[in-house]
């Protein structure tokens, strides 16, 4: 998968024009990459796509227009586009009740690292998280985390073989797994890995 540039970008007349439609594509793509873990923990798998989405809206909704500023918003986001071997999520820990989602992060600490991921018979995947900035601290985790996920050439082959992929949560206070992960939502993900050939 190819990092954006600029020519990739629309300008801001040409975006407001055509906003409700490429939202609308954007949309329905993200519903075939959001696996949900559990009640709640979610992964929002990012792509080119996605991210040339949060792109435009930062670019619209900040009124940038200038070359210095829009290449400083794709150096911002071009690292959450996966590269061929690996897949990077946007993972969050959802609750709608806020005295819960407070306790939840203190109880939760350390559970982006017991997130795994699982190609066939290969080992567990475990991702690099947070390699932007720090997002917890000694008392709580955060709600919001960026996770990188490495696989090896034979689990690539192997993914793009159609064998199964499980996904699951280890932690302590929250256990969770997919044993197979729906097909659409697989096929999607699987698109990102490139010939390991």
């Amino acid at each position: 998968m190819t990092i954006l540039k600029r020519d990739d970008l629309y300008s801001l007349e040409d975006y407001a024009a055509i906003r409700s439609e490429f939202r609308g594509k954007v949309m329905e793509h993200k519903k075939m990459r959001r696996v949900a873990i559990g009640p709640n923990a979610t992964l929002y798998f990012e792509d080119q796509l996605t991210m040339q989405y949060q792109i435009q809206e930062m670019l619209r909704i900040e009124r940038i227009f200038e070359s210095d500023a829009i290449n400083e918003e794709l150096e911002t986001y071009n690292p959450l586009i996966p590269d061929g071997h690996n897949w990077k999520a946007t993972f969050m820990l959802e609750y709608k009740d806020v005295e819960e989602r407070q306790q939840a992060l203190k109880k939760l600490h350390g559970i982006e690292k017991n997130i795994w991921i699982k190609i066939a018979d290969c080992q567990p995947v475990y991702p690099i998280a947070n390699e932007d900035l720090q997002r917890e601290t000694e008392e709580k985790t955060s709600a919001v985390h960026f996770l990188r996920f490495e696989f090896t050439p034979e689990m690539v082959q192997k993914a793009k073989g159609n064998a199964v992929i499980s996904m699951g949560i280890n932690h302590k206070y929250y256990h969770e797994q997919i044993d197979i992960l729906e097909n659409l939502i697989r096929e999607s993900l699987v698109n990102d890995f490139s010939d390991p050939n």
